[in-house]
């Protein structure tokens, strides 16, 4: 390494003090020489690394993990604690973790490498529904490619299940086909678009749709992206044994085409020194209880099914960690199953990631604003309501006193592709039985953590949707949710939602449509709380 001290300088400094030249002199200009350009300029080593000869491998990344805890910590300013002199800024941040993947050690391949790659993922998909489930659409081959580059494109009649969560489901996994060999957020979305053709042209013998183009590309990087990360969040190559394996295969079930990448690659078996993935602080949250349905018009209480309900929540990144947001270093992903009673179990998928944004501090006030995509699936025996977002978004966290927090977040988003119900009452059909429509929506967010004891919180959605294609007309939609929750010990709380379901449907010549729809939760709850992200932010 080069010194900033050149030997001429030090010549007229030890000249001072030594006027002959001598053994001694040289000798001395040599030491302190060399110790300018190794001891004060060497490269600091790393807080997450591991050092060769210093105790086994597991003992070294347990007293890693524990130094993070205990210096880099969430502060009620939502800041470390204390900064740890080994972080190199520039490529960590203040929390010791990687600001990106390492590029030396996640190399980007070669473009054909992934293109192949959504190809045989398309081949794989045509050869479920070809000759699993026999599927009729799957009766491809020349005259069918003829006659769908011929006709065009469509809005199509599937089902609001496979319009609106299978084709994201599989746009996530051409984005990741891309993403898990080196390619970054916004250089994976073409790819999800290209395997997104390929398959309305030549996969099926439907004509091409629009919706599908849509939902497969943006939504399918909306949830690749995530994906990719929570992935990362448990990945961790300088393990090894049965932690190894074990990290290996939940990884691969939450990103499959990563999973299959790190075999090709020989990443499963890779061992090395060093994290090597950026990763952010992580809360999850596992919910399970019972689901009342009331199924009467603007009820309360009434007659209805009662079903199971398991919801998962992952709230990644710390939104008051001052520090530049790229694409997704924050986002929360919601799901929820419903079990008893008819054939769908996803109840609803909601989520939004951070495309861009900032911090500002001013006093006990926290803030993050920036831009964010959503995405919101609802599929239940209420209504259907899928929609994709782009807008703005701020979040703040407000500290009254030593044990209470107020956290609120609030959007305002244009939303370029919508599907919404038509049907008053619960959906048995296997048809389209939805309109496709643009419009914006509105978020409102806010909970109060009263500590240790409990929290409430006050959840408020608003879509405008106007119909481009089908029925004419314009729907308001609300969702309102009140929920409190109690502490029953420091992971485990009891809770309690009300959720309304509002829609207020203007048709074109045709009567309006108004219903108020309501449904009961009650649910026992596991939080897992990451030490650099503590509160519970909604």
């Amino acid at each position: 390494m080069i010194s900033l001290y050149p030997i001429s300088s030090i010549k007229i400094i030890l000249s001072a003090f030594f006027p002959s030249e001598s053994k001694f002199k040289t000798t001395t200009l040599l030491f302190l020489a060399l110790l300018l350009s190794t001891n004060l300029f060497a490269q600091k080593p790393r807080i997450d690394s591991i050092i060769p000869g210093q105790g086994p491998p597991k003992q070294q990344i347990k007293e890693i993990k524990q130094v993070k805890t205990q210096l880099l910590s969430d502060s009620a300013a939502g800041e470390p604690k204390k900064k740890s002199p080994l972080i190199d800024t520039t490529i960590q941040n203040k929390y010791g973790d990687l600001l990106n993947d390492d590029k030396e050690l996640n190399k980007r391949y070669p473009v054909w490498k992934p293109l192949i790659e959504v190809f045989g993922t398309n081949v794989f998909t045509w050869s479920m529904d070809k000759y699993i489930l026999k599927e009729d659409f799957s009766n491809i081959g020349p005259a069918s490619w003829k006659y769908n580059i011929q006709k065009g494109w469509e809005w199509d009649s599937d089902r609001f299940g496979i319009n609106f969560f299978a084709h994201p489901y599989t746009g996530s996994m051409y984005f990741n086909a891309a993403r898990s060999q080196g390619y970054n957020y916004f250089e994976s979305i073409p790819f999800a678009a290209t395997g997104s053709l390929m398959w309305e042209y030549f996969g099926e013998t439907t004509r091409p749709s629009y919706n599908d183009l849509i939902n497969t590309s943006l939504n399918g990087a909306l949830l690749g992206e995530m994906f990719y990360r929570l992935s990362s969040n448990i990945l961790d190559d300088r393990t090894t044994g049965s932690e190894r394996v074990f990290r290996e295969i939940f990884a691969g079930l939450i990103d499959p085409e990563r999973g299959l990448n790190r075999l090709l690659q020989g990443k499963s078996f890779r061992h090395t020194t060093k994290e090597v993935y950026q990763k952010e602080p992580l809360n999850i949250t596992i919910s399970a209880g019972m689901h009342k349905i009331n199924t009467g018009n603007k009820t309360v209480f009434g007659e209805g099914p009662t079903e199971a309900l398991l919801n998962f929540q992952f709230d990644y990144g710390n939104p008051f960690e001052e520090t530049y947001k790229k694409p997704f270093d924050f986002f929360k992903l919601r799901t929820e199953f419903s079990f008893g009673s008819g054939r769908k179990l996803l109840d609803n998928l909601t989520g939004y990631g951070i495309l861009v944004g900032d911090n500002y501090k001013a006093g006990d006030l926290s803030m993050l604003y920036g831009l964010f995509q959503y995405d919101d699936y609802w599929d239940n025996k209420t209504f259907e309501l899928g929609a994709l977002g782009f807008g703005g978004g701020i979040f703040t966290k407000y500290a009254i006193d030593d044990k209470t927090t107020l956290y609120t977040n609030a959007h305002l988003a244009f939303i370029p592709l919508a599907g919404n119900s038509t049907r008053f009452g619960p959906d048995t059909t296997q048809f389209r039985d939805y309109t496709y429509g643009d419009g914006f929506e509105t978020k409102f967010e806010t909970t109060l953590n009263l500590g240790s004891v409990a929290s409430a919180s006050f959840v408020y959605y608003y879509f405008f949707l106007h119909t481009y294609f089908g029925q004419p007309g314009n729907n308001n939609i609300s969702i309102l949710k009140p929920r409190i929750t109690f502490n029953v010990t420091k992971k485990i709380s009891l809770g309690f939602e009300h959720f309304i379901y509002f829609d207020d449907r203007y048709l074109k010549n045709l009567p309006g449509i108004y219903s108020v729809r309501t449904e009961q939760k009650i649910f026992l709850s596991l939080f897992l709380e990451d030490p650099q992200r503590k509160g519970r932010y909604n």
